[in-house]
């Protein structure tokens, strides 16, 4: 089953947490701190590849999720980071995080995070320094991302075959390529894309036969969106139209209209318009019906490529042409990669934050400042202590003071309570 578009939920592993222990050996019972750190959790990672050419699995199976990273141990033991989990999907597929683009992953191998594993929380070896020898706190290992996404996969071809049904546009992919798409004499057989790869003079080409658009198409008429979604991502277009057809001219504007309603981008897109079955037309009634229709149509006769699949007549020439059209855009297409880098989670100069004052406290917001206070043990005094201090250097205490909060006050951090 063809599936272009699935919701997923996914959850990224917990970070493991930090330990707390003392080395202790015979002759030495009071030995330094050496609690080791929490591992990392696994990551959600998506990943295209080839092998794989539909969403269907993200239907059935909802929740993906990484494994958590383990705790420290002591002797500085490091706790085992979680593994993480990868989502195979086809080139081509776009992650939305509501309306937002997380990724879009457009060639084999391609891959992206898209929910991070949390830090493993810091073990007590971390916190020893001159003034506390014996430090009584070790932090919890953070939360990894819990997100619902929308997976959504737009087919990435070279060439992209549209027009109306029973066109002719399986059965010239079929001809061109070992791609066995179904067949028959009869509008609407194909119901979902196909893909073949065409080799025309050393070089190789993707074409993606669309399935059949129909007036109204862009409103979402005989599924037309699900289809016109697969049309964006071919760089040349091949619009076929029925030699046998009453008025190709119609043909011809129905579709474009629907291409220019659905997107203006696409009106933009190189194409070139095949007369296909040929063979069914005689050939003097074939080139009054091209003269008639390149004046209609406002087009120059050079851009119309007249062929016979079933006769393979017209063929290679088509498929040159298309080559030379695909050859053009690529140069002229420039791709602008992003490298977003890991977030560290260090205490900026300057990072702001808020304090607030409501009925159950003071509320401290702020992104840094809560990541540090989620990994507090707030059952372990030093660790309370340690956050007391973070947040007086940063200022925080100040602007208490400045509204009036007192020794003893609550103050809600993270949703988490501690007495100031």
């Amino acid at each position: 089953m063809f599936i272009d578009v699935a919701t997923v939920k996914i959850q990224a592993g917990n970070g493991g947490n930090g330990y707390l222990s003392f080395h202790r050996t015979k002759g030495n019972a009071k030995g330094g701190p050496d609690g080791g750190d929490g591992g990392k959790g696994g990551d959600v990672i998506l990943r295209a590849s080839h092998n794989t050419s539909t969403l269907s699995k993200y239907r059935t199976s909802k929740l993906w999720a990484a494994e958590d990273g383990e705790q420290g141990g002591s002797n500085r033991r490091h706790g085992k980071n979680g593994e993480s989990v990868v989502l195979l999907v086809p080139p081509g597929t776009i992650v939305f995080d509501d309306d937002k683009v997380l990724a879009d992953l457009t060639e084999d191998g391609h891959e992206a995070i898209i929910a991070k594993g949390g830090s493993g929380g810091f073990g007590n070896t971390h916190f020893k320094s001159s003034v506390r020898q014996a430090p009584q706190m070790a932090e919890l290992g953070e939360r990894g991302e819990n997100k619902t996404l929308k997976l959504e996969l737009k087919i990435v071809a070279d060439v992209g075959l549209i027009g109306l049904p029973n066109a002719g546009k399986s059965t010239l992919l079929s001809v061109v390529s070992s791609a066995k798409p179904e067949i028959a004499d009869y509008a609407f057989t194909t119901l979902v894309p196909n893909l073949g790869v065409v080799d025309i003079d050393g070089k190789s080409l993707l074409l993606a036969d669309i399935p059949g658009l129909i007036e109204g198409a862009s409103k979402g008429k005989g599924l037309g969106i699900e289809f016109l979604r697969h049309v964006e991502r071919c760089r040349v277009l091949l619009q076929l139209i029925d030699a046998t057809s009453a008025d190709w001219y119609k043909d011809f504007t129905t579709v474009r209209s629907e291409l220019l309603q659905y997107s203006t981008e696409l009106g933009k897109r190189p194409f070139l318009v095949v007369i296909s079955k040929s063979e069914s037309v005689a050939e003097a009634d074939l080139q009054k019906k091209i003269q008639v229709f390149t004046k209609q149509a406002k087009l120059k006769k050079t851009d119309v490529y007249t062929i016979s699949a079933v006769a393979n007549t017209g063929v290679v020439t088509l498929l040159r042409a298309a080559l030379k059209l695909v050859e053009k855009s690529n140069k002229q297409s420039q791709t602008v990669e992003k490298t977003e880098e890991l977030e560290v989670i260090t205490l900026a100069p300057g990072e702001t934050w808020e304090v607030s004052k409501e009925k159950e406290g003071y509320i401290v917001t702020g992104t840094r400042l809560e990541r540090f206070a989620a990994r507090t043990n707030f059952d372990q005094p030093d660790g309370i202590r340690r956050l007391r201090d973070i947040l007086t250097r940063e200022g925080v205490g100040r602007e208490l003071h400045r509204l009036g909060a007192e020794r003893g006050d609550t103050i809600i951090i993270a949703k988490k309570k501690l007495q100031w």
